[in-house]
């Protein structure tokens, strides 16, 4: 399946685990030798013991990684538990390794998904900010990042939060002249991210529009990151930049954002809405 370029292999896991290894997770996710994806997505059922959750749903990224959360992959979650008939329902809610998401299928073909609030606790992500000296906009610190690309170096300045996995967003002029395959393997690897973050490039078109770019940890620059853009657009707006709903143009598509932050609501959820298709489907034998 894919959700704005971004693509998934999606494992029905309703009746019986596959316990699969991590070795077998990247070996599906390889666009030589097995299927190719950027994320696997695993259909489950609802965990025990819980009331008002129709699913459970696990991510891995293609290092074999698994992973809190991805927007495209949810919306293309909803989809195939519809197609493949494992409920009638428009709207369901499923658990992922951190929270709880509203996934709704829309009349129109496109689907919506409540992300939850953003998380701006630097020590959830996390982020050590210890010894940087913070550039504050609107009330928002936003954080020094030194890269290098052609041999020249360069600071950046991120904001850092968290969509139930770890972003950095950095204002570009021009997403098709930054250096993002560059930029964005040393932040996602750099060290005041202990568990790696996502690195997000947005330019800014108008007050209701970006164009982004995500370097994706685990994966590399993806087509689409939902997660993504909705960290990009929370940021715009907490930077005094952006409106409260936002068309974000990715190399795969066009993703819809709204969130209600403009007048303090921090705590308010992420609406993130797009399209969801199926590619195909078929069997593939795993090596041991």
């Amino acid at each position: 399946m894919q959700g704005a370029g971004n693509d998934f292999v999606v494992l029905d896991e309703t009746r019986a685990r596959l316990n699969l290894s991590s070795a077998q997770y990247r070996f599906l996710a390889d666009r030589h030798f097995g299927v190719g994806a950027d994320q696997i997505l695993s259909v489950r059922p609802a965990p025990p013991g819980t009331s008002g959750i129709d699913f459970a749903y696990a991510i891995h990224n293609a290092d074999g990684e698994e992973v809190e959360h991805c927007g495209n992959g949810a919306r293309c979650f909803v989809r195939f538990v519809r197609d493949q008939h494992l409920t009638d329902r428009d709207t369901v809610r499923v658990q992922t390794l951190n929270r709880v998401l509203e996934l709704s299928l829309q009349s129109d073909g496109r689907v919506s998904v409540d992300m939850g609030a953003p998380a701006f606790d630097l020590a959830a992500l996390p982020f050590d900010a210890a010894g940087l000296e913070a550039r504050r906009v609107q009330g928002w610190d936003t954080w020094p990042l030194t890269v290098k690309a052609d041999g020249c170096e360069t600071t950046l300045f991120a904001a850092v939060l968290s969509m139930g996995n770890p972003h950095a967003v950095l204002l570009v002029d021009d997403v098709d002249l930054a250096p993002v395959l560059e930029w964005g393997r040393q932040i996602e690897s750099h060290p005041r991210f202990a568990r790696r973050v996502n690195a997000g490039f947005m330019q800014l078109v108008s007050r209701k529009e970006v164009r982004l770019r995500v370097y994706e940890r685990g994966v590399g620059e993806t087509l689409a990151c939902g997660t993504g853009a909705c960290a990009a657009v929370v940021a715009g707006i907490r930077l005094g930049l952006l409106d409260e709903r936002v068309e974000v143009h990715t190399r795969g598509g066009r993703l819809t954002i709204q969130w209600q932050g403009l007048a303090g609501r921090l705590d308010a959820p992420v609406m993130l809405s797009g399209p969801a298709t199926r590619v195909f489907e078929g069997e593939i034998e795993l090596p041991d």
